[in-house]
Order: structure tokens, then C-alpha cells, then sequence
């Protein structure tokens, strides 16, 4: 048993709070995508929109009467929950109010005026509106994804859902829409390890759009990398030593000179 694979504290100004809020949960999660005819659509666990009014929401509006008290990101396979202390100002409970229609009560009136003025919130209750309405229009949002909202007299807790977990994309072999492309076992196990990586997260980025457009079989070299990635043929190449140092690539003959596919990583 792990009792969790990453850990953080944070400490400092609201802004501060906020942030490494975000930035842990980008961390946590990942985000897949399919290819179509003409771009791809990018599918990430949790809409990025909903993590950050869900943050907001517990900074501005938890109680800070409650010494001690913190608020928390827990994440999950299925799902993630951001807790914050306190409940609704008004003592009603938001599981039986619509979210939709929750008038104005402001525990932390001038924090609330504050975030406003910097653009991070809008009116009471519209937060809810959005985090909602974001996930409705997420590519792979099913009805049963529908972001949950929790409070009682001292706490107040929404619920993100996965939208990857359990999707078709987690068995051995999916077609993608519009492409003839199949997701195997290889495939999967080459996007994985690419995104471990030790690498920075543009240098990962580049590997991961090579991989889109090449696949498991696809043979390229500096000058195809450069033109996938918009680089130079130097930036290209600096690319292909980071990934053969992985042991993601392998040298092919029989194409020309500097030629490479990607291969499957050794367990």
C-alpha cells in the first residue's frame, strides 16, 4: 500500500495559494487526446476552468475562524475533491439548493471584492455555474461525471471526476475517430514513458506531438522532427539525443542516414 505518490504544503499570499493549487493538480493529472482529420482534441483528466473556480471558491469563501484548518486537494484514481472549512455561510446545505440559483452571501466580503477586482471571480454562485458547465463541455463528459457539491455546519467539499477514468481508451485496443489508428498496449506504454520524461515540460511536449504525428511505426529524422515541431534542425537534433538517452527511440536502416522509430521501453 502507497499511502500517496506526491505530497505538498503550501504556504503564503491567497495568489500564492491559488496557484500552486492549480499547479499541483496539472501535475497529477494527465491529459489524453485523439487525432482527427485535420487537428487533435486534447483530453485532459479535469478541466483545468473547474480545478481553478473550485480553488477560488474554498480560498474566498472558507472560514477562517476555524484555527488550525486548512484546505485540502486529495486526488484519486476516479476523482479529486478540494475541502474547505466551513460551511455555507447562509447554514443552508448546498446539496439541497440549486447550484444554478444561490443568492449572494459572502463570508470574507472584502477577500471576495479583492479576487473580483483581479478578475478571479465573478458574483456569489456563479463559480458553481461554471465548474458545472465546464464539464459539460469536455469532450468525454458522460452524465454520471457530473461534478458533486457537498457542505455541512463546518466544511464544504466539491467533487471533480475523472472524466479519462475508465474510458475505452484504458483497454488494449481502440480505434481512434476518423483515423486508422490503433491504440495498443506498445502505444500506450511509449506515451507513458514519454511522459516521464526527465525532461522539461516543453522538451516533453515536443516528444509527445512527434509521437502524435508518428505513431509506433512512423520513421523520421532531424528535418522531420523540425518541420512537426516548428524548430531548427539543431533544436531537432538535441531532441533525438534526449530521447535515444531514454532508450524511447531506436536507428533504423534502409531510410537514409539518421533515420529513427520510436520504440516500446524496457520494464
Amino acid at each position: 500500500m502507497v499511502d500517496a505518490l506526491d505530497g505538498a504544503e503550501y504556504s503564503g499570499s491567497l495568489i500564492i495559494l491559488l496557484n500552486e493549487g492549480v499547479s499541483f493538480v496539472k501535475r497529477n493529472m494527465k491529459t489524453r487526446w485523439k487525432k482527427t482529420a485535420n487537428s487533435r482534441i486534447e483530453m485532459p483528466d479535469y478541466c483545468e476552468r473547474s480545478v481553478f473556480e473550485a480553488l477560488v471558491n474554498a480560498l474566498i469563501h472558507r472560514d477562517y475562524l476555524i484555527l488550525g484548518s486548512e484546505v485540502h486537494i486529495d486526488i484519486y484514481d476516479d476523482r479529486l475533491t478540494i475541502t474547505s472549512p466551513g460551511g455555507m455561510a447562509d447554514g443552508t446545505r448546498i446539496q439541497e439548493r440549486d447550484i444554478f440559483n444561490i443568492s449572494s452571501t459572502r463570508r470574507n466580503p472584502v477577500l471576495a471584492d479583492i479576487f473580483g477586482r483581479l478578475g478571479y471571480m465573478e458574483r456569489q454562485g456563479s463559480g458553481f455555474r461554471k465548474i458545472t458547465e465546464a464539464y459539460h463541455a469536455a469532450h468525454n463528459y458522460r452524465d454520471e461525471l457530473e461534478p458533486k457539491f457537498y457542505s455541512d455546519a463546518s466544511s464544504f467539499q466539491v467533487t471533480l471526476y475523472n472524466l479519462n477514468y475508465g474510458t475505452a481508451i484504458n483497454t488494449a485496443k481502440v480505434m481512434i475517430e476518423d483515423e486508422n489508428v490503433a491504440i495498443t498496449p506498445d502505444y500506450l506504454a511509449i506515451e507513458v514513458a514519454i511522459d516521464g520524461l526527465n525532461a522539461s515540460q516543453a522538451t516533453i511536449k515536443k516528444a509527445k506531438t512527434v509521437f502524435a504525428s508518428m505513431g509506433v511505426d512512423g520513421i523520421f529524422g532531424r528535418s522531420d522532427i523540425a518541420a512537426i515541431t516548428s524548430d531548427s534542425v539543431t533544436a531537432a537534433g538535441n531532441l533525438i539525443t534526449k530521447l535515444k538517452k531514454a532508450d524511447l527511440i531506436e536507428a533504423v536502416s534502409g531510410f537514409g542516414k539518421g533515420k529513427y522509430k520510436f520504440r516500446v521501453p524496457k520494464v
